[in-house]
């Protein structure tokens, strides 16, 4: 019974990211942007709690990592998009449809490679931008530009959701989160840290957070480019 139980925990969690994804879409439909947005960061919250559960249980499963998948396509993939959509999209016609709708395009796309390429340990570096980073970004930045009026250069956001997509499909390598080692020897030094980069979030939870995954997003590329100009001048 207990070991039934285990398995449906993760599951349970994954179906909350999608209930929140839907939730998303629906707020943001209203026109309540600011919950929309709010609803996609926490449920990569739960995106990653389904999977670390999974793996201390030791219940991963074919299953799991498909309804997974299909969860992200709908909390980080459509959403998102709704998202976007909503927000800015509507005002522009066919592009800001077409922007929206490449963003889910490419976000399958890219669980589907990842899906063909997936063992039971997970990747220690992703190829391609991950679908909940991506969708992370769209929503901070439509907190961001709400919250300090920014929202009169819309079209910023449909480049930039292009760009994302762009990312996800792309071969730039991302690395993964789920794989950091904590050095015991360090671990002092990253419990202060960690506690300043918490208060600054409860101060300023928007800035923070934004600044926290562009950092991320604009990684790969960067470390790109890096080894190219290395490359060339070798």
């Amino acid at each position: 019974m207990k070991h039934r139980l285990a398995y449906i925990l993760p599951n349970f969690f994954t179906a909350s990211s999608i209930f929140l994804g839907m939730q998303s879409i629906t707020r943001a439909s209203q026109g309540e942007f600011v919950v929309a947005s709010w609803f996609i960061i926490i449920a990569m919250i739960f995106d990653g709690l389904d999977g670390r559960i999974a793996r201390a249980t030791k219940t991963m499963s074919q299953f799991g990592a498909e309804f997974d998948s299909l969860a992200d396509i709908v909390a980080f993939g459509v959403a998102p998009a709704m998202l976007i959509f909503f927000f800015v999209g509507q005002d522009f016609g066919r592009f800001g449809f077409l922007a929206s709708a490449l963003y889910v395009i490419f976000g399958a796309l890219r669980l589907a490679r990842f899906n063909s390429t997936l063992a039971i340990s997970d990747p220690s570096v992703f190829i391609g931008l991950p679908i909940p980073a991506a969708a992370s970004l769209v929503s901070m930045s439509v907190l961001f530009a709400l919250d300090y009026g920014c929202d009169s250069y819309k079209v910023i956001f449909l480049f930039m959701t292009l760009l994302l997509g762009i990312l996800m499909v792309s071969n730039i390598r991302y690395p993964s989160l789920k794989k950091i080692e904590i050095n015991h020897r360090f671990f002092y030094r990253l419990l202060v840290v960690l506690t300043i980069m918490a208060s600054l979030i409860y101060v300023y939870s928007i800035e923070v957070l934004a600044l926290l995954i562009f950092v991320y997003v604009a990684y790969g590329p960067a470390r790109g480019f890096y080894y190219l100009i290395k490359k060339l001048t070798s």
